[in-house]
């Protein structure tokens, strides 16, 4: 009887997290669909910049970290969290201005599959890994694919970070309360890129900072905080596998927000990928229910009716 609570307990983890991740996935894939048709006016990379400065104004308002007692880890992690979410972001709508916003998110998602992939010791998670770079293949170079050099150069840069990202947002999602560490984190982020967004703010129309503040609020403090809570009542493994619905889910807003299309072979090759990443992020996680059990516990001592445990992304 024990241990079947314990099984509900871990699969209603796992439910509010797939809500959770679900969530923060519509809330970026729309935020950037809005944030591109700001692109031909202002260019991506200080859209991007002015997006995480409002970002970092509302969740400082809302959260009100305290900067006292942390130490010099915590510090580090928080630094390193910040940088990889300013590069991210601004690798990503680069990449989305030169190719289909379902082709950038989908080779961003590489990233944690390379993380998972490098933890591995199997020779199923490195099939999985060809499988995937297969997906890229169909996407990349059959006929009608949306191969560009530099945009996926930005879109692999992405990448990278969305790796780092993954790394360190267990490491800040885990301290405190969660919340404050990504405050801080999305204030980093702001401070890295405050140089541009100062160069452009008087440039930008009303009507366009309204966009500017919704996108900052779809696809950094909601889908952030979504990352951040998920991963505090589940393991990484899971939300990283869950992040497999990124791709599928920015093909969708992309056809329904900017009427963006892609072929049905790159189609294909999202679906590829998306389901490849996923084998590889969850067979390289742990061994069975009980370990992941275990990790839970071990982890997310904290039961989740807390008031801390009120993304997110990575």
């Amino acid at each position: 009887m024990q241990k079947l609570q314990i099984l509900r307990s871990e699969r209603g983890r796992v439910v509010a997290a797939a809500v959770m991740v679900m969530v923060g996935s519509l809330g970026i894939q729309t935020s950037s669909s809005l944030s591109a048709s700001l692109f031909d006016a202002l260019k991506p990379i200080p859209v991007s910049s002015m997006r995480m400065l409002v970002a970092a104004i509302v969740m400082l308002a809302l959260v009100r970290p305290k900067l006292t007692g942390r130490s010099k880890g915590e510090w580090l992690g928080i630094v390193v969290y910040g940088l990889a979410m300013a590069a991210m972001n601004i690798c990503l709508y680069s990449a989305i201005d030169r190719i289909p916003m379902g082709v950038a998110v989908t080779l961003e998602f590489l990233g944690p599959c390379v993380v998972a992939l490098a933890g591995s010791h199997h020779w199923r998670e490195g099939l999985c890994a060809i499988v995937a770079l297969a997906g890229v293949g169909l996407i990349s170079f059959t006929p009608g694919g949306y191969f560009n050099p530099t945009g996926y150069l930005f879109a692999l840069g992405s990448a990278f970070c969305f790796g780092l990202y993954t790394l360190f947002a267990d490491k800040v999602g885990k301290s405190g309360s969660g919340l404050d560490g990504l405050s801080l984190s999305v204030t980093v982020a702001a401070l890295a890129t405050l140089p541009i967004s100062i160069g452009h703010a008087t440039h930008v129309t009303p009507s366009q900072w309204g966009i500017i503040a919704a996108s900052a609020a779809l696809g950094v403090v909601i889908p952030y905080t979504m990352d951040t809570l998920s991963g505090r009542i589940t393991s990484a493994r899971v939300v990283g596998t869950l992040f497999s619905i990124d791709p599928a889910m920015s093909v969708v807003i992309a056809a329904l927000i900017l009427r963006q299309t892609i072929t049905l072979m790159a189609v294909s090759g999202i679906i590829v990928v998306s389901f490849a990443g996923a084998l590889l992020i969850w067979a390289s996680g742990g061994n069975g229910a009980n370990g992941e059990a275990n990790e839970v516990s071990s982890k997310n001592p904290v039961p989740l009716n807390h008031n801390e445990n009120e993304r997110e992304t990575e």
